[in-house]
């Protein structure tokens, strides 16, 4: 999390945004929705990373949006965003989601044509990660975030307990522990953050563990289940196994 009127550690003066629409236009629907859902706060935008490609047709976002610490109560605080540009026709058509992580961001565009080494965030904006078990479960969100689907999310920047709750379920029912939890604290004194995931068998206990985690009654997160290995049957030759389909990864 990161905001411009929290104080922290000495930073540089924030960037900027450009959506780089100079000269383009769109039909009425697309720009009043261009407008309500993304330049409206476009002063309090900030990009912890962009992606701009060589032909200037796409560019994709990472944002974190200042003006949602003054919305509705722990609504999520980054944003991103996927432009497509006409440069022939001078047009242009977007997409945007709001997320509760910058990671969860990182995938949505990944998972949208966004090269993965593009698309890093600026480690001059925010609090880095303060361990390299953040900094790995940071890395498996942003490649394998479309394995999960969002249930519940609350951000609070308190900076006396500056946090992100997110509930995820995931898509193939088979998965050990089918709903996850992250959890993002901020050490306002470090400046620095961490990321941790448990693991849970229903919605109703991962959503009871988030609850609890906005009273400061939470206990530690659960253990995410291991995925068991498939074996074969005994006498098979290896070769013989066929491979399942799906995705490689």
């Amino acid at each position: 999390m990161l905001s411009p009127t929290e104080s922290a550690p000495a930073r540089k003066p924030f960037p900027e945004v450009d959506f780089g629409l100079d000269d383009f236009d769109a039909d009425e629907e697309v720009c009043l929705n261009f407008y309500r859902q993304v330049s409206v706060t476009q002063d309090m935008l900030i990009p912890l990373a962009e992606h701009h490609t060589a032909d200037g047709v796409h560019s994709y976002y990472v944002l974190f949006d200042g003006s949602a610490t003054w919305g509705i109560p722990g609504m999520p605080q980054v944003m991103a965003v996927r432009l497509q540009r006409d440069r022939e026709k001078r047009t242009f058509t977007f997409e945007q989601d709001r997320l509760p992580l910058p990671a969860m961001a990182q995938s949505w565009l990944i998972h949208r044509g966004c090269p993965p080494e593009a698309i890093g965030l600026n480690p001059e904006l925010g609090p880095p990660p303060a361990d390299e078990a953040t900094r790995a479960l940071e890395r498996r969100l942003a490649g394998d975030g479309d394995h999960y689907a969002m249930g519940y999310s609350y951000t609070r920047d308190d900076p006396d307990d500056m946090f992100t709750v997110v509930a995820l379920r995931a898509l193939d029912e088979r998965a050990p522990s089918p709903f996850r939890v992250l959890v993002e604290e901020v050490d306002t004194d470090a400046w620095t953050h961490t990321l941790r995931e448990g693991g849970f068998d229903t919605k109703a206990v991962a959503l009871r563990w988030c609850f609890n985690r906005l009273d400061g009654e939470a206990g530690p997160l659960p253990p995410v289940r291991p995925t068991v290995a498939a074996t074969r049957p005994a006498g098979l030759p290896k070769a013989a196994v066929p491979r399942p389909p799906g995705r490689s990864r």
